[in-house]
């Protein structure tokens, strides 16, 4: 396998890249985004390059994982002069009140959601996570970190289990490494593979023991939350000794979400599914007649902490529409506006 094989080209990607060869310009993966210049692999090894002037006049950014067009002239630095249109990419909403897409890695295969077995243990960050990925086109994987920690073990994995149905779960040590084969033959030649999850999980200490070195640096978790500092502080795509990528992320205090309802939807199957059963086609499982949603909550074959999950993710989901689409928020906003005028004329005088 080839250098570039092993960063996952194929022919694919040759023939997307084919116009741009045909100018002179050579394939490169970026390893490393920092502001105004990208770390990236190229045929010749590691080199930096910068976004060309029309990059950044229309707004165009590189981000770790993204296959570029690369110009090396004569003289001076490499260029970025093109972006190859991505066949993933895991994005979330950017801090702040701008509400803008910030893309965190592109052209994913798997998404590793890395969880805390200790005292941080948290199932809807989970559930989060995994809306993100199911909007990313990418598969998922759920890894629980910190087995030999634990004492209760198999109770918090089935917990697991239960808000991620349809995606493997699989309990490990990034420290002894317990439990790591399933994860490392999940990286395979070709494969780019992505860590994500909040400070503090190991996904340093999971990156250092698939690497086979001390890449990145880790640091212990508060004693009294078991929540962690951002040891890694920019994304980073690594090469893995068996072949495959894996690209690291800091630590995300909080994950917002980006995308439309059906990526909660496709997360939430289990409900989507029990949904089908219910009276009515448009029912919101929030207090109508004949819903099979909260029927299986009362019963027991559903959490109920799943379902006020679902609830406000779909609330947060739809929010993020009607702020990106002029039109729904009018609509919105006239229809509260009716409620309104409603719930006066029926006050009692």
């Amino acid at each position: 396998m080839t250098h570039f094989e092993t960063l996952g080209w194929d022919e694919t990607w040759a023939a997307a890249f084919a116009p741009f060869a045909e100018q002179g310009l050579e394939p490169a993966r970026v390893a490393v985004a920092h502001r105004g210049a990208v770390v990236v692999q190229a045929a010749g090894g590691e080199t930096t390059a910068s976004p060309s002037g029309r990059m950044l006049h229309e707004g165009i950014d590189a981000v770790v994982g993204d296959w570029v067009a690369l110009l090396r002239p004569p003289q001076g630095d490499a260029r970025i002069e093109a972006v190859l249109p991505r066949r993933t990419a895991l994005v979330r909403t950017s801090a702040g009140t701008g509400g803008r897409a910030q893309v965190l890695a592109a052209n994913v295969d798997l998404v590793m959601v890395v969880a805390g077995l200790d005292g941080d243990f948290n199932p809807r960050r989970v559930e989060r996570a995994l809306v993100a990925v199911a909007e990313s086109g990418a598969a998922a994987m759920v890894v629980l970190n910190k087995a030999d920690a634990c004492a209760r073990l198999a109770e918090r994995v089935c917990a697991m289990e239960e808000a991620a149905p349809g995606v493997p779960v699989h309990a490990v040590s990034a420290l002894t490494g317990e439990g790591l084969a399933p994860i490392e033959a999940a990286c395979t030649p070709g494969r780019t593979v992505v860590l994500l999850g909040s400070s503090g999980v190991g996904k340093s200490t999971l990156l250092n023991r698939l690497l086979g070195q001390a890449a990145q640096a880790t640091a212990a978790v508060r004693a009294h939350d078991s929540r962690g500092r951002h040891t890694t502080t920019q994304r980073t795509l690594f090469l893995l000794p068996g072949g495959g990528v894996l690209i690291d992320t800091p630590g995300l205090r909080e994950l917002r979400l980006w995308g439309d309802t059906t990526a909660a939807e496709q997360a939430f199957g289990d409900l989507e599914t029990l949904a089908a059963g219910c009276r009515f086609g448009n029912c919101q499982h929030q207090g109508e007649p004949g819903c099979a949603v909260q029927k299986a909550v009362a019963e027991g074959t559903l959490d109920e902490g799943r379902l006020a999950s679902y609830h406000k993710l779909q609330a947060e989901l739809r929010h993020l529409e009607r702020r990106a689409d002029p039109r729904a928020q009018s609509e919105e906003k006239r229809r509260w506006k009716s409620i309104h005028k409603a719930a006066r004329h029926r006050r009692p005088r």
